[in-house]
């Protein structure tokens, strides 16, 4: 009879210890995911170029929505915004597709192709970033300013290329 009471006794014991460390540990988590959450002020702490578009590459462009799709997206992570991530895998990989295809025939060039390639990985990386729990603020944050390079990078040559079509050089 004693062994009985003795073994229940263990089992509630143990039970009883298991529950309380599950608790804690969500406390820990809930706690580790507000840390990791991304602000309007962290975004506005990272250090990068940003290059406006020219008043004739906004008239090339002005037609181009897979491009202002994504403007609306960098604008929603500058204010620390990062729903856009949240499964939807799909639209951002048909966003991306549009982008290469719909490209104004004026910017249709290696060196666009290539930045419109490297700002699809980076848009990539950070849509699987955001979406991981594993994910460090300094690694999401460092994933942001990339993209927010790579953006700004295809604006700048966007921008050379019109600049470069519109020029007239005089042969003597």
């Amino acid at each position: 009879m004693r062994i009985k009471t003795l073994v229940i006794l263990s089992f509630l014991v143990l039970f009883s210890a298991c529950k309380k460390s599950q608790e804690g540990s969500t406390v820990d988590q809930i706690e580790q995911n507000k840390s990791q959450e991304i602000t309007e002020q962290d975004v506005a702490k990272l250090k990068y170029i940003e290059y406006a578009l020219d008043s004739k590459t906004k008239g090339i462009i002005q037609d181009w929505v897979e491009y202002s799709q994504i403007k609306e997206v960098v604008g929603d992570i500058k204010k620390g915004d990062l729903t856009f991530f949240n499964d939807n895998e799909e639209a951002i990989k048909l966003l991306l597709k549009d982008l290469k295809q719909n490209t104004p025939e004026a910017l249709n060039s290696s060196s666009i192709v290539a930045r419109m390639l490297v700002l699809e990985t980076k848009l990539l990386i950070l849509e699987s970033l955001a979406n991981l729990s594993t994910t460090t603020k300094e690694e999401l944050l460092e994933t942001i300013k990339e993209f927010f390079v790579s953006f700004y990078t295809l604006s700048f040559q966007m921008n050379k290329k019109v600049e470069f079509d519109n020029r007239s050089i005089e042969k003597p």
